[in-house]
């Protein structure tokens, strides 16, 4: 039997994770039309939950080890996090699904957690990467090396996608199944408003009479991404419409990392 959650969330809280370059950004940007939602950019909210839950294995609490206590902190954790958020529905972007964030979300926050995880074509990734870092001065996916060495990297055991991969695998499980809903990038690019209606009605919220044009930048809570970390441009979206960049996968990516990842499936 789960344990009794002690301080539940004021606001209904989700999560949006899934592949990098897979439309995070403009669905979020779209979701926010919407007065009553915030979705958010990439969020440490689990990363405060991972840091709290370490704690048990430190020396001082073994010594006197107040598990009552420190769940009620993990317990408010998002409440507290969230408060001063003007809306009523958060769409929180971080790896929910990774098995160990999964099972602290469901003692801590919410035991029928549903998660928006967005899906596109490995290759298709890669190559929207290497096209960025390519007209961009300075970016962490350069800092990896050729894109040949660069894609490399972002498909080992701790990179971005094989992460993503790794989320999904545990979703996909029997017993997570009904905690997700998949949404492809193309869906969102061809079939916004079908796509838009699909997710409100796996959140279970009202439906909302989105525009699929002139969008703006993504900005939450007054602030938005301060890409100079990364990249300039790296979370940058098109204002105009939905497009998709019409891109020759053979001419942006190395043949070496088409051969090697382009039979991967997923789905």
């Amino acid at each position: 039997m789960p344990r009794k959650i002690k301080k539940l969330p004021s606001k209904k809280i989700f999560f949006l994770s899934g592949f990098p370059r897979a439309g995070n950004t403009i669905l979020a940007s779209i979701l926010n039309q919407n007065p009553d939602v915030c979705c958010t950019p990439n969020s440490i909210t689990l990363e405060i939950y991972k840091e709290l839950f370490l704690l048990k294995h430190t020396d001082i609490f073994q010594n006197f080890p107040d598990h009552e206590s420190l769940n009620n902190v993990l317990d408010s954790v998002f409440n507290n996090y969230y408060k001063d958020w003007n809306c009523k529905y958060i769409i929180d972007r971080s790896p929910a699904g990774t098995e160990g964030n999964l099972k602290l979300i469901k003692k801590h926050l919410d035991p029928n957690v549903k998660i928006i995880f967005l899906v596109r074509p490995i290759l298709e990734v890669l190559a929207s990467w290497i096209a960025w870092a390519n007209k961009t001065p300075d970016n962490y996916i350069k800092r990896l090396g050729t894109p040949t060495q660069a894609c490399h990297k972002l498909m080992n055991k701790d990179g971005h996608i094989v992460k993503a991969l790794k989320v999904m695998a545990n979703l996909l499980k029997p017993q997570n199944k009904h905690h997700v809903h998949f949404v492809d990038y193309d869906e969102i690019v061809y079939k916004p408003k079908e796509t838009i209606n699909s997710i409100y009605k796996f959140l279970g919220i009202p439906k909302y009479k989105h525009r699929f044009k002139n969008f703006k930048q993504l900005e939450v809570n007054g602030l938005q991404y301060y890409d100079n970390i990364f990249g300039v441009g790296m979370h940058t979206i098109k204002t105009k419409s939905l497009t998709k960049t019409k891109r020759d996968i053979k001419k942006v990516l190395p043949q070496e990392i088409i051969q090697t990842y382009g039979k991967i499936k997923f789905i």
